[in-house]
């Protein structure tokens, strides 16, 4: 009897944003079930055919059981308990991506899925195959490089976004808040390279002026100043624990020219770097008698 099943488990968790677990494909038996069971991380099912039910519990404990067909799809937040069973007598086949990372909790709420809202529909039918159709891009093809199975995980999410029946608007609040976070942490990832507020902007999308003003709104400070800040305690920290020269150091946090290092850390802490790396050093150790 032929095995109408797959499975892969992903083969590189560097992502920090977005990464996948692992994903498949079956085509279920009659009442074929799973669970009940908890997942660390998020799992969502896509239906390309038949029907089947979910048994999920919401964030005050209760259960809901749920009676799902093809083109819609249900969601597991980690740590939720939940079962699922299929059709006696149309018995579904399914899709599924087990991933997580620092941006998947807010791409699910801008889909409007959570742990008290599992169940996902498209507003128009004929969208569903456009979803069916990303999924199907990180399941059948575990050959390709992760890069290509990542850039498909984001092309699904944004599908969910942008075709669910229940997306959520972010407000202007929200909103200021998302730009925040993606300029910090495309400092965070790339401040060892000579990045410039041009840069942080060009990366959300928006002009320099205006992310310097939700910025400045949001944290009372400039995104320069927040740059400058964050590249001097990192480099700090290399001076304190390392024996790089300040030259070194100061490459490494994005200031290839050692006059605009050393100008750039007396701004934010007074003294040079070497003076500073002088005062700082931690203390030998003891050795014992």
């Amino acid at each position: 009897m032929e095995k109408r099943f797959k499975f892969g488990v992903f083969q590189n968790d560097k992502n920090i944003d977005l990464t996948i677990f692992q994903y498949g494909w079956e085509e279920c038996a009659p009442l074929h079930s799973y669970g009940p069971a908890k997942r660390n991380h998020y799992l969502f099912h896509y239906i390309l055919s038949g029907k089947g039910y979910l048994s999920s519990n919401d964030s005050d404990g209760n259960t809901h059981l749920y009676r799902l067909e093809a083109c819609q799809g249900f969601l597991i937040c980690p740590g939720q308990v939940n079962t699922y069973y299929a059709d006696e007598h149309l018995p579904w086949e399914y899709a599924w991506i087990e991933f997580d990372g620092m941006k998947a909790l807010e791409y699910m709420e801008m889909a409007g899925l959570g742990y008290d809202s599992p169940v996902y529909r498209t507003k128009k039918r004929e969208q569903a195959s456009l979803i069916r159709d990303e999924i199907m891009a990180v399941v059948d093809n575990d050959a390709h490089s992760p890069i290509y199975q990542i850039g498909h995980l984001y092309l699904f999410i944004d599908s969910l976004i942008r075709f669910s029946s229940t997306a959520k608007q972010m407000t202007a609040g929200k909103l200021k808040d998302f730009y925040i976070k993606e300029a910090i942490s495309f400092i965070e990832q790339n401040y060892s390279r000579p990045i410039t507020v041009e840069d942080v902007a060009a990366f959300c999308n928006l002009n320099r002026n205006y992310l310097g003003k939700l910025f400045r709104e949001g944290t009372n400070q400039t995104l320069q100043h927040f740059l400058m800040y964050y590249r001097m305690n990192r480099a700090a920290e290399l001076l304190k624990f390392s024996d790089m020269s300040i030259s070194e150091v100061g490459k490494m946090c994005g200031y290839p020219n050692q006059l605009h290092f050393s100008r750039a850390y007396k701004t934010i802490f007074g003294v040079s770097p070497n003076h500073w790396r002088e005062q700082n050093r931690p203390l030998p150790k003891l050795k014992q008698p």
